[in-house]
């Protein structure tokens, strides 16, 4: 019975990172359903932009307010993080504040003080984020693809944080033995007067309890990252280093589009020529993008990385105007697609099993994607390097391309270019005939 706490944890750690592990293999999987795309070009321009917009969140704080309360968090929850290995160790061998006896007092304390005085500010940031969301009534929070699981979600994330905080100073302010020593108690001091009542074992079992719900409460946060948001905490990083760093108003060739012109030039080439007999028949490539398994890694690495902070919807002029267009909403939509294709292939023993549904009309409707103004407001605002502009853009080629459905008004300029060289419907020796009216 001695060792069963021991054992308890070591099986609740094991089970916490199994299932992490579980998981984040699945992710994996669901990324890699995308196209190919390299983005191994220019390293040392990649690594600047990981370190300096992940790691140092210098997008964040072009809207100050919540980019400081942010980065508090974000530094908080990095550092007190660093306390969870004493835990481990503590949960699996049985021992107390094992890093006390080789940091000594002064140098320990200094540590736990600094947790603690993170930890009240988190705490504060927190409570301040929770009234923006709820109370605040800040627009880009009350948009219509914020409701339900979205809305829950951002508030459970908050509620998390406040619990695991909380837990961490009562933790500290209940250690009788910690407090006593008078150390890296900065906050917890001003908690413990408020147990002053209890008997030496209630206050140790306090603590115990507090202990353990927190550590647990870690490994829950953990796996639940997958199932939320918040994934932007581990995504952020390949997220930025894989961003496409050619300039924003530069489009890609479709590689499909190339292959079909390369063969129309090379005279030796014949597109009419019959298949080898016993040859497998190639699908002809489909141009541009109607579904998830369209897209390309990086584009579906986006979609798991959105933070749906919204800042790319309040700084789109569509949506600004009153269009249906939302970036935020296409990548939201584009990552419950990819999920539902994931669940599809875990139920159907590894493969995709045509489902009927698709990304274009069963999400994303043609209205929202004609909308965009291709202006990458959105993409110049997102705090983690995403692109919503790219999937539009490649959507819409599907929408020309393979179903000819673009508007009357891009008909019309795309027949006038093919036919007279120009977007306007005159022939090209009937342009100057203006300047001979009198």
């Amino acid at each position: 019975m001695q060792y069963l706490p021991n054992i308890l944890f070591a099986i609740a750690l094991i089970a916490g990172i199994s299932f992490f592990v579980m998981n984040i293999r699945k992710l994996y999987r669901n990324i890699n359903l995308g196209k190919k795309i390299d983005r191994t070009d220019n390293q040392p321009e990649r690594w600047k932009n990981m370190i300096k917009i992940a790691l140092g969140q210098s997008k964040m704080v072009k809207r100050p307010f919540s980019g400081f309360l942010h980065i508090v968090v974000y530094v908080g929850f990095i550092i007190i993080n660093i306390e969870v290995l004493e835990i481990i160790i503590d949960g699996l061998f049985g021992t107390h504040r094992i890093f006390l006896g080789f940091l000594g007092d002064a140098f320990y304390g200094f540590l736990i003080g600094t947790f603690e005085i993170l930890a009240f500010l988190v705490f504060v940031a927190v409570i301040i984020f929770w009234t923006r969301r709820n109370v605040a009534n800040i627009k880009r929070f009350l948009s219509s693809e914020m409701k339900g699981w979205p809305k829950a979600d951002g508030n459970m994330i908050l509620y998390f944080e406040m619990v695991l905080m909380t837990l961490f100073i009562v933790m500290n302010a209940t250690d009788t033995s910690f407090q006593q020593a008078g150390i890296g108690n900065p906050i917890s001091q001003f908690v413990a007067p408020l147990f002053d009542g209890f008997t030496a074992e209630t206050l140790h079992l306090i603590e115990r309890a507090a202990w353990w719900i927190h550590i647990l409460g870690i490994l829950v946060f953990l796996n639940y990252l997958y199932y939320s948001k918040h994934l932007h905490i581990l995504l952020a990083f390949p997220n930025t280093f894989f961003a496409n760093l050619n300039p924003k108003g530069q489009f890609t060739n479709l590689e499909s589009v190339t292959n079909e012109v390369k063969l129309m030039m090379d005279p030796d080439a014949d597109p009419y020529a019959a298949p080898v007999e016993g040859a497998e028949e190639e699908v002809p490539e489909k141009f541009g993008a109607s579904d998830v398994l369209d897209l390309n890694k990086v584009q579906l690495l986006n979609a798991y990385t959105c933070t749906e902070c919204g800042r790319c919807t309040s700084s789109c002029p569509a949506n600004l105007t009153g269009k249906k267009l939302s970036p935020r909403k296409i990548m939201m939509d584009t990552r419950d697609r990819l999920e539902e294709v994931g669940r599809n292939i875990d139920a159907n023993g590894g493969a995709f099993k045509e489902d009927g549904k698709q990304l274009l009309n069963d999400y994303i409707t043609p209205e929202e994607l004609w909308a965009c103004t291709s202006c990458n407001a959105c993409v110049e605002e997102c705090p983690v390097n995403i692109d919503p502009l790219s999937i539009i853009m490649d959507m819409r080629r599907y929408l020309v391309m393979e179903e000819s459905a673009a508007p009357q008004e891009l008909n019309s300029m795309m027949t006038n270019i093919e036919n007279n060289g120009a977007p306007w419907p005159y022939n090209q020796q009937d342009r100057l005939n203006w300047a001979n009216e009198e």
